[in-house]
This record gives C-alpha cells, structure tokens and sequence, in this order.
C-alpha cells in the first residue's frame, strides 16, 4: 500500500514540476503584433506602405514540454507572418470619429462612426486576458495558464467565419484585417491602439442599415429589442428560422461562445408588423482547438461544460445551449430545425468549404485550413442529428428564469422575461 501512495506522490511532483516548466517559458500576460522586417516601428512613415508583413502574436511559442502540458493549439498560425492592409482613420470610408473605447475582458475596442453614421468597431487580434487570471494563479505563479490558453483561439477565426456565413446565407459583421499605424485621429488612443492588428467590422448594433436587407428600421442589440418589444407587443417577431439556421451554423463552426451580448438583430418592416433577423458577432471561439493535458482537463464537461472543444463530432450538447436559445426558441417545431439542419448540409458542399478557404492568407491555410474544413465536413454530415439534439435540450432546460446578459437593468413583465413570444 505505501508503495502505491509514494508512486502517486512521485508522479504528482512530476506533474507540477511540468505544470511549472510549461509556465515559465514567459511572465508577459499580453504584447502587441510582430512586425517583420521593420526594426525601428517609430521612424517607419506608414503613408508611405499600402500593407505591412506581421505576426499576430509570438507570445505563445512552446518547447515540447509546454506542448505538452498546455497543447499544440493555434501557435503555428499566431506566430506565422502574413500581409495585411495599412488603415487611417481619416480615410476610411471618408473618414470616421471615435466615439469611445470598447468593454470586453480580452479585446480591446475602438467604436467608430463615419460621417452617414455606420457604426464600426476596432476589434484587436491580440488579446489582453489580465481581467480574468484570479487572485490564486496569481499567487502560484500560474498566470501563464490563462495567458497561453488565448493560443486555442484562432487568430484568422472571423474571417473565414464570415465566408463561411456567406455561402450559409446568415448575417455576419464582415470582418477584415488590417494594421492600425499611430495617427493624430487617434489622439490619446495611440499608446493603446497604434500599430497594432485589428479586425475593422460593422457593429451588431447601428442606426443607419449597413446589411443588404430592405425596409430597415433599425439595427439593434438584444436589450433595446426587448424594449421595443414592450412597445410593439405582437406586431414585433423574430425570425426564427434564421435564428434557428445560424445557430446551426455555430454549432459547425465550434462556436461555443454565444452569449447574449454577442448578437444583433435588424429589425426591418414587413406590412403592418416588424421582423427581427440576427447577427453574429464576436467570432474569436471559433474553431476553438483544445489539446494538451490541461485543456483537456478543463474542457471536460464535468468540469467547465461550456468550454466545448472543436472536434469531428459533438459529445456533449448541454455545453453549447444557452439561456439565449431557451429565450427565443422554446416551443419551436422540431420540424424547423430539422429542415434549417437540411438546407445547411445542401449550402455548404464539400466543394464550398474547400474554396472558403480562399479568404485565409494562403500560408495560414497550409497551417490549419485542412483539419478545420475535415471538422466542418464531419460535423455537418451529422447536422440532423445534432440539431434534433439541440432542440430537446433547450426543451429539457425549459424557460429562463432571470434576465439575459446585458437586460439585468430592464424592466420586463413576467412573461416576457421568461421568453420572447410568451406574450403572443
């Protein structure tokens, strides 16, 4: 019996001292992109350079042991120069304002507006994940965890997303990468947001109609839907089969990541009622790669179930339904997800994925394109039966109890707190 106890007690050092090792490789919690071939960044005149070559990020190269303990993940392709558009604010789109900084507990984000009031976003490739290392990480020296654990997202994620939603025909925010230089629009941002990767997209939330529908009233978020919901009782609606259809869509994608914040809808007029179609943002869980001793630790869905791995196949649902899904399509046909579950595996062809690939720098496509699309493949060829699971869980889950992330301050009756249409 001892023998036993002192083999667990020897290879529990073990395990912490690679646990250690795997850590120590660096102590930064964030560092901005790597420009190639420039070696002094402050007397380089950008205006001069229609692109630049840069890598996203060489804050996670790994020796075998981290590898390890902490995964393969993304580092190739976060690490891999690419070219990338140079962008002044003051000639995009004619020019646009800052209107103020951005949230979030990783990005860092710059609102913009141009001059017809399209609301833009800065969103930065490189992430900033200090707001969620705790205290006790802190104290064991283990920053490093959460620090490298932004190597399972993909740095290109919403790009080829956003190609993807296309052939789906589902609404995106059309995202493109470029390379902010320091400029004077940027004023007191510069420190922060000077020369830096970002992705320019269209935000989930905009006055003025920036998305190819027709009779749009305005873009809104899910609080302010809500709220207009109060008011316009049942002549408001949300399209369900589309919501149905994207939601589909993230479940091929791997994007577990949809809470409620991430969404925008366009409310458009249809006769005497009004129809509400979502939009995805945020798209950097996409194809989220989990593999190594502690990602495969976390990512079990005994211990954090949301964390779902980008895998051939869906093992475990309930991590990827919602309080959302419960809000907005309790008491949907199973019907609807079935057919919405068709019409994707019609869209998306093999052929189809294998040229969406097209929108990826073609050394990033080398790295990561084949194993991504293979998963794609894979899990659409099963969409029928995960759509039929995806309803009975939010089935099972039933109506929410509380307010959705982001309405916590609206007050809502009942019924309408519980579910979209419960009033209807």
């Amino acid at each position: 019996m001892k023998r036993i106890l002192y083999f667990f007690i020897i290879l529990l050092i073990i395990a912490l001292g690679l646990l250690y090792w795997s850590t120590s490789s660096t102590d930064q919690v964030f560092k901005k992109s790597e420009l190639i071939n420039i070696k002094n960044i402050n007397s380089v005149d950008f205006k001069t350079k229609d692109s630049v070559l840069v890598a996203a990020s060489d804050l996670y190269q790994a020796d075998e042991v981290k590898k390890l303990m902490q995964g393969e993940q993304y580092r190739k392709a976060w690490s891999t120069p690419v070219k990338v558009p140079v962008m002044y604010l003051d000639t995009l789109f004619g020019g646009v304002t800052i209107e103020k900084e951005g949230g979030g507990k990783q990005t860092h984000s710059l609102k913009l507006k141009t001059k017809n009031d399209i609301e833009l976003t800065l969103r930065s490739v490189n992430k900033d994940p200090e707001a969620l290392i705790p205290e006790f990480a802190k104290t064991l020296g283990l920053e490093n965890i959460v620090v490298d654990g932004i190597s399972a997202q993909h740095p290109y994620a919403a790009i080829l997303v956003a190609k993807l939603a296309d052939y789906a025909k589902v609404h995106h925010t059309k995202p493109k990468l470029v390379f902010v230089p320091k400029q004077n629009t940027l004023k007191h941002y510069n420190d922060k947001y000077g020369n830096r990767l970002f992705l320019l997209e269209y935000e989930t939330e905009s006055k003025t109609n920036w998305t190819n529908e027709n009779n749009v009233i305005e873009i809104l978020d899910t609080d302010d839907l809500q709220e207009l919901k109060l008011e316009q009782k049942e002549k408001l609606t949300v399209d369900k089969k589309t919501l149905i259809r994207v939601r589909l869509f993230d479940l091929l994608i791997g994007d577990w990541d949809r809470h409620t914040k991430q969404w925008g809808w366009i409310v458009k007029q249809e006769k005497k009622v009004q129809k509400a179609i979502p939009i995805a943002g945020d798209r950097d869980n996409a194809f989220f790669s989990v593999d190594g001793v502690l990602p495969t630790i976390l990512s079990d869905k005994n211990v954090v179930p949301e964390l779902r791995p980008f895998a051939s196949e869906i093992d475990f649902m309930p991590g990827l339904v919602y309080p959302f899904d419960q809000y907005f399509l309790i008491n949907t046909s199973e019907e609807l997800f079935v057919e919405q579950a068709k019409q994707l595996q019609k869209l998306l062809t093999d052929q189809v994925l294998e040229q969406s690939l097209s929108v990826w720098p073609k050394q990033i496509a080398e790295i990561d394109g084949e194993e991504i699309i293979s998963k794609i493949k894979s899990r659409r060829d099963h969409l029928i039966e995960y759509a039929k699971q995806f309803k009975a869980e939010i089935d099972k889950k039933g109506l929410v109890n509380q307010p959705l992330k982001g309405s916590e301050d609206i007050n809502l009756p009942q019924k309408l707190l519980q579910c979209f249409e419960c009033n209807n």
